[in-house]
């Protein structure tokens, strides 16, 4: 049989499957750096479907553990593409990877992220102030929902007294359509933390950051 007919009836036959085991979810396909989700941009919901998500693996073998963003979804995946958002019971989703013949893999997302980009000096040479300037940073995405986890390589602070607490770092996974990202763009979450990308690291599963918090 030729193996797009056979995906196509295997996605048929998950999404039937989906329907009583699942609930239904809204999809949103991003258009633009800013706000993939409604209320502020409604043009981007495309569908709702019913969908299912296990935890890890498919099967529904392994409960939700704390620190890991990684589910299975159950659904018709004919309709979806990598990067594309499921809004619903558990929450939202994105979609990671959804390779033929293989289970989606997909990323719970608990944080809602905007980057932005410090200027660079005014002039070359000697400048007056070295540091960045938040007027001058030039704004890449807003709103997007994606997952940040605590990393265990947190480092102490500069100063090194007893009483200096370890500076968080965070492993965050988002969808690649969001912008271009680099080392030393800033991070701001829904709750105004700020955060510094240490690393950026893009694959066919999106964006995967390294990003360490600015306490000072």
């Amino acid at each position: 049989m030729d193996p797009a007919a056979l995906n196509d009836r295997l996605q048929r036959a998950l999404g039937q499957a989906a329907r009583h085991l699942g609930g239904p979810y809204d999809a949103y396909r991003p258009a633009g750096p800013a706000a993939p989700l409604a209320p502020l941009a409604p043009a981007n919901r495309f569908l709702r479907l019913h969908a299912s998500f296990s935890a890890g693996a498919p099967g529904y073998r392994k409960p939700a553990l704390p620190g890991h963003p990684l589910w299975c979804g159950l659904f018709d995946a004919a309709y979806t593409q990598p990067g594309d958002y499921l809004v619903g019971e558990i929450g939202t989703l994105f979609v990671a990877a959804q390779p033929p013949l293989s289970p989606v893999l997909c990323v719970l997302a608990n944080r809602t992220l905007s980057f932005t980009r410090p200027a660079a000096p005014a002039a070359a040479g000697i400048n007056a102030y070295g540091g960045d300037v938040p007027g001058s940073a030039r704004l890449l995405c807003s709103g997007w929902p994606a997952s940040v986890v605590a990393a265990a390589n947190a480092t102490s602070g500069p100063a090194r007294l007893p009483t200096d607490a370890p500076m968080p770092r965070f492993t965050v996974l988002l969808p690649a359509a969001c912008a271009m990202l680099r080392t030393g763009d800033v991070m701001q979450d829904d709750l105004g933390h700020g955060c510094i990308v240490s690393a950026a690291e893009l694959s066919a599963t999106g964006w995967r950051l390294m990003v360490r918090e600015v306490v000072s």
